[in-house]
């Protein structure tokens, strides 16, 4: 069998500071440090989130280490996000991650954001060795706050984009709408909660128009914005007496969208094996809507692998080395897809 291979992952694209430990394909270690501070402010301020990173990255790192009962000794290549997110976090994991390689004088491996959240399905999970991973080719709905994709994916680094978001992610359409609800940031995971004890026929929303496979979510946003503008001109207490309906009815319409996109791209390509990732894939609308379809085969990533963490990255740094795909110390971030 030889020494398995030893990968230390980065993630600081946002707001959270991760950083995990993968021995071949299996997460020994995955820790995630999530920033509080912009709760307050609804969103997420990039200044802040870079300045938070610089305080979590070697806290985190040293955490996994010791959860994964290694020394910095046995790590053989360090993998770390270089884009797409935020300039200035990104920098922060970059930055960490060049030193470090340079210090104990193994290679780098940078790794693209959203490939790292496809491959998150050929994580080996402890205590979850057997479940199955998705043959090639398959279809990814990647969903999360900055980005709503359908990847094909044919290997582990050929990937096709055969739609995307054309305004807002339908993660941002999430918590965008939640604020209007008045609900806390992030407010995704609030609407999902809410959703369960809702009429998600109480309230109909329209579906944003959108060329081939492409999505459209800045429609819907405003949809929502105009109704409850109407109704609490009426009631000033609409949107407390209606909360639930009004969270299953949004949830409802998100999930519809991309579930129809899904449907249509499988009959165009013929490919019925589909699987999720990103923060959204942890939505128990779109999971359930999953589920529905039998004729599809159906793959779910765990919930900590669904939004931003460093196993996934890990992961992409596992088949990169094997493919020796390295990096040099010239790297450099990219914020945009």
């Amino acid at each position: 069998m030889g020494k398995p291979i030893i990968i230390l992952g980065i993630e600081s694209s946002c707001d959270e500071t991760a950083a995990a430990v993968s021995s071949n394909d299996k997460i020994l270690a995955n820790i995630i440090a999530t920033q509080k501070v912009h709760e307050s402010f609804g969103g997420v301020v990039p200044e802040l989130a870079s300045r938070a990173h610089q305080l979590n990255i070697i806290p985190v790192v040293d955490q996994a280490l010791k959860q994964a009962n290694i020394t910095k000794n046995a790590i053989d290549a360090v993998a770390f996000t270089n884009g797409p997110g935020l300039m200035g976090a990104l920098l922060v994991g970059s930055s960490f991650a060049k030193s470090f390689a340079l210090a104990l004088n193994i290679p780098l491996l940078e790794i693209n954001h959203m490939q790292a959240h496809v491959l998150a399905h050929f994580a080996v999970h402890p205590g979850n060795e057997l479940s199955p991973k998705p043959q090639f080719p398959f279809l990814c709905l990647t969903v999360s706050g900055g980005h709503t994709q359908i990847i094909l994916v044919r290997d582990h680094f050929d990937m096709e984009l055969l739609g995307q978001t054309q305004d807002d992610a339908a993660g941002e359409a999430f918590d965008k709408i939640a604020k209007l609800l008045r609900l806390p940031y992030p407010g995704g995971p609030f609407v999902d909660k809410l959703s369960a004890n809702g009429d998600p026929d109480m309230f109909q929303f329209p579906h944003p128009n959108a060329p081939g496979l492409n999505f459209s979510f800045s429609g819907l946003k405003t949809s929502v914005m105009n109704f409850l503008q109407k109704e609490t001109a009426k009631d000033p207490d609409f949107i407390d007496k209606n909360l639930n309906h009004l969270c299953a009815s949004v949830q409802h319409t998100i999930v519809s969208i991309l579930i129809r996109r899904l449907e249509q791209t499988v009959k165009q390509t013929g490919i019925n094996r589909v699987a999720i990732a990103g923060g959204v894939s942890a939505n128990s609308g779109l999971r359930n809507a999953l589920m529905n379809h039998t004729d599809w085969e159906i793959f779910i990533p765990p919930f900590e692998y669904c939004t931003d963490n460093a196993a996934m990255i890990a992961i992409a740094g596992y088949f990169k080395y094997k493919n020796g795909l390295f990096a040099d110390q010239q790297s450099t971030p990219f914020a945009r897809y």
